[in-house]
């Protein structure tokens, strides 16, 4: 696991520096077997990838990834993860490492049909997802007994029964996943003690790592693992990005975001209230490690930090702006078939926009404005 304290901060920016930011390295154009880099064979350039979570809507970053993997041309190093984009990351690595980049996309739609509540579920487990999921939306009886408990998952859901792990342990080859030589995965959490973000690495990681990055401390209970409680990564890293700035040599950050950054409406009702506090939240933290890398490239750009011992980072960005408008925060608990697909559509043609577009800047420049992202 990653040190958590390692994530950048403006304030302490110059004690932490040196160990944020990688020594200047010339990337090769194509794939190398030295970095063990995922690639198919029209691989032409290399990046890592920061997937955000966002429940239902991970079905977006699901249509980015098989257009990336569809289009081959890039590789990828690292990929870094919460929530639904730690389970699109795992469940792509362990396709690619069972059949290459075709098993990687079909891992991807066998993954998604499997959660969807009309897909191929058995009986049993399309009730229990119902339970879980439709149950908390738009529900009067869920909406009473969850001001009456709280909304406390140790009372309504006393079991702690999550159908997500049995189909990730399924489908998964975590044992094939910890010892291969492949690309990074770096998955996040919330350790519920600290308050601090906690990063599990691929060598490390079993189901419980995906469970606790999953974890809605409304929905379900908090996971534990080594008897610490975990809950959603996505509280304090949606994704985390400092992960990358070690684990990866590619200077090139393709983060696909799924979360509004702006919403140019007021919300007024309780729902739509909560809506946006919540995209808020968990844009939050992404939000300030953007923020420090535009202000270490700058300190590059000005000559205070020696570009001989410090690199800049590219970092690109797929996002829902325009195609996920009219999906409010609480759909993210939406797992039908059919919007599946949908945001799949979105996100492939999100995709093959952006590569269309910005293919030719990767490895050579930012093609995302960091500052008018974050202010």
């Amino acid at each position: 696991m990653l040190d958590p304290h390692r994530e950048p901060s403006i304030d302490s920016l110059p004690d932490v520096l040196p160990d944020q930011v990688l020594p200047d390295q010339d990337m090769p154009a194509h794939a190398s077997a030295t970095t063990r880099v995922m690639a198919g064979p029209r691989a032409e350039k290399t990046v890592a990838l920061a997937l955000q979570g966002g429940g239902a809507h991970g079905a977006f970053t699901w249509g980015v990834l098989d257009a990336l993997i569809e289009d081959g041309r890039l590789g990828f190093e690292a990929i870094t993860g919460a929530s639904a984009g730690a389970m699109n990351a795992v469940v792509m690595v362990d396709g690619w490492l069972e059949d290459g980049p075709e098993g990687a996309r079909r891992a991807l739609e066998r993954f998604r049909r499997e959660v969807s509540l009309d897909g191929d579920l058995w009986p049993a487990q399309r009730r229990a997802f119902n339970g879980l999921f439709e149950f908390w939306a738009n529900n009067p009886v869920a909406e009473f007994w969850g001001r009456v408990l709280k909304t406390s998952p140790y009372a309504t859901n006393p079991l702690n029964y999550n159908p997500l792990r049995k189909v990730l342990a399924a489908q998964v080859n975590f044992e094939r996943l910890r010892e291969a030589e492949t690309a990074a995965v770096f998955v996040s959490a919330t350790n519920v003690w600290t308050g601090k973000l906690a990063v599990f690495e691929r060598e490390a990681l079993n189901v419980d790592h995906l469970m606790a990055s999953a974890c809605l401390p409304t929905v379900f209970q908090a996971v534990e693992i080594d008897g610490v409680p975990y809950w959603d990564g996505g509280y304090l890293g949606n994704p985390p990005l400092y992960p990358l700035y070690r684990g990866a040599e590619t200077r090139d950050i393709v983060l696909v975001q799924i979360n509004p950054v702006e919403r140019r409406e007021t919300p007024r009702t309780p729902q739509e209230i909560q809506d946006r506090l919540n995209e808020i939240t968990f844009n939050a933290n992404l939000m300030r490690e953007l923020r420090a890398i535009d202000f270490v490239d700058h300190l590059i750009a000005e000559g205070v930090l020696g570009r001989g011992a410090y690199k800049s980072q590219y970092v690109h960005r797929i996002d829902g702006t325009g195609a996920l408008d009219d999906y409010q925060a609480s759909s993210r608990l939406d797992a039908r078939w059919r919007v599946f697909e949908r945001l799949r559509d979105k996100g492939r043609g999100a995709a093959q926009a952006w590569l269309a577009e910005n293919y030719d800047q990767i490895g050579h420049t930012c093609t995302l404005d960091l500052e008018a992202t974050y202010r």
